[in-house]
């Protein structure tokens, strides 16, 4: 640590804060609902403080994104996680009554680069993104750091959630994993100054089984120049809807899965030309299988999500097992898509059904949405032009950032500056 006749000199040399900044995966390019979420903070908090980025990694992130995150940070790690090694540290993480979440990303190397960087450069703070990181609290020389932790959702309501809809032996692994975590996220307001979450809804839901006034809610924002109305025609030459999102995330795969094989045939009797397109990354043999159904097209991964939302006559998010803020829900909106969502996949976002997006919860409800809006484009332009404005007035990246550097934690070292004095200082060796 700094001995005390030195601080004020440390301040006047490093007007900047250094805050280290741990996210449980790299945080670029933003492009899949956590990496936008933790760029957007990286990139706030590098406006403001000199950051050290750490996460773990299965592989070597490409050159490319190394290079942006250095342009943006102070220091930059990405320690090797074996990916085979790794579910072994999730078996044993899990065996001695922890969560096999943090025997995942759980890695000797990253601590060792922790402790390295705070001896070299003592942290003013410390953010944590996901409960998954918040193992790495556990280090005794960060015990006085003032810290906080961006869960983004309660991750243990997730594993509840998939519980519901698993049997047998691994709806038992489901809920142990849940309890550990509920467990895990109880503690957290002992150890941080501030707990965030990306809505009011999930910020209650925490506090129902947690109550503390270390709780904030953050919603995420959207890139509104990027994700703006194109120039497609209004009516889209052919009866499409689409999915984004990525199709090796479990809620992501059980919901089109539901949808291509519950609702989809029933849209096809009424619409027989209509496809249903599904774009996102690394589709897995399931994936590939929904593909070879009637009327369903795999995409796959793209460069660019914007030309199928563009082309598409509505946007479907069929989610069953939903937390926080859907980003894909919110991108649609902002590119002037009717969207179609379960009310799970729309809670935090606050849209009024049948003004801003369509609320189906039951098969019926689900055919006759996209059935009726395939049929009437001018009901899928008025809901594309409000939910454009309903995102412009409530989801700005700008607004929701605000109170970031005002949490307990971070106030005070991102409003740190060197003083101003009417004379010069004189600071002792």
């Amino acid at each position: 640590m700094i001995a005390g006749q030195n601080i004020l000199e440390y301040v006047i040399m490093n007007p900047r804060p250094n805050i280290l900044y741990l996210v449980h995966r790299v945080p670029y390019p933003p492009n899949r609902g956590d990496r936008i979420r933790s760029f957007h903070f990286l990139e706030f908090l590098a406006q403001r403080a000199e950051v050290s980025l750490a996460f773990p990694s299965e592989t070597t992130p490409p050159r490319e994104t190394m290079q942006t995150l250095e342009g943006l940070c102070r220091r930059v790690t990405a320690a090797r996680l074996g990916p085979q090694t790794r579910w072994l540290r999730a078996a044993w993480s899990l065996g001695t009554g922890r969560t096999a979440t943090e025997g995942l990303f759980r890695s000797g190397e990253l601590r060792r680069t922790i402790r390295q960087w705070h001896e070299e450069t003592p942290f003013d703070a410390i953010v944590v993104f996901c409960s998954s990181m918040a193992q790495y609290l556990d280090l005794p020389e960060l015990a006085d750091v003032p810290t906080v932790v961006d869960l983004v959702d309660v991750d243990s309501q997730k594993w509840f959630d998939y519980a519901q809809h698993s049997r047998g032996l691994k709806r038992r692994l489901l809920q142990l994993e849940g309890k550990r975590l509920r467990r895990l996220e109880v503690s957290l307001p002992d150890r941080a100054r501030a707990v965030t979450l990306v809505s009011p809804h999930e910020a209650d839901l925490f506090r129902s089984f947690c109550p503390t006034d270390r709780v904030y809610a953050i919603c995420n924002g959207v890139d509104l120049s990027y994700f703006q109305p194109g120039a497609s025609p209004d009516r889209p030459s052919s009866d499409s809807c689409v999915f984004v999102g990525a199709l090796d995330y479990n809620a992501n795969l059980d919901g089109v899965t539901w949808l291509c094989r519950k609702i989809w045939p029933a849209v096809r009797r009424r619409r027989p030309e209509a496809v249903f397109r599904l774009v996102g990354s690394n589709p897995g043999p399931a994936a590939q299988r929904l593909g070879k159904l009637p009327g369903v097209e795999l995409v796959g991964q793209v460069p660019d999500v914007r030309p199928y939302l563009n082309e598409a006559v509505l946007a479907v998010a069929p989610l069953r097992v939903a937390r926080g803020i859907q980003n894909k829900v919110l991108e649609a909106m902002a590119m002037a898509r009717p969207v179609v969502a379960t009310p799970q996949a729309l809670e935090g976002i606050g849209a009024t059904p049948e003004i801003h997006v369509c609320q189906a919860a039951t098969p019926d409800e689900w055919v006759d949405s996209i059935s009726d809006l395939l049929a009437n484009p001018a009901r899928c332009a008025d809901l594309g032009r409000a939910g454009r404005a309903f995102v412009e007035e409530r989801f700005q990246w700008k607004t929701q950032l605000a109170s970031l550097a005002a949490l307990p934690g971070l106030r005070k070292c991102l409003q740190r500056a060197a003083p101003e004095p009417s004379e010069p200082i004189v600071v002792k060796a």
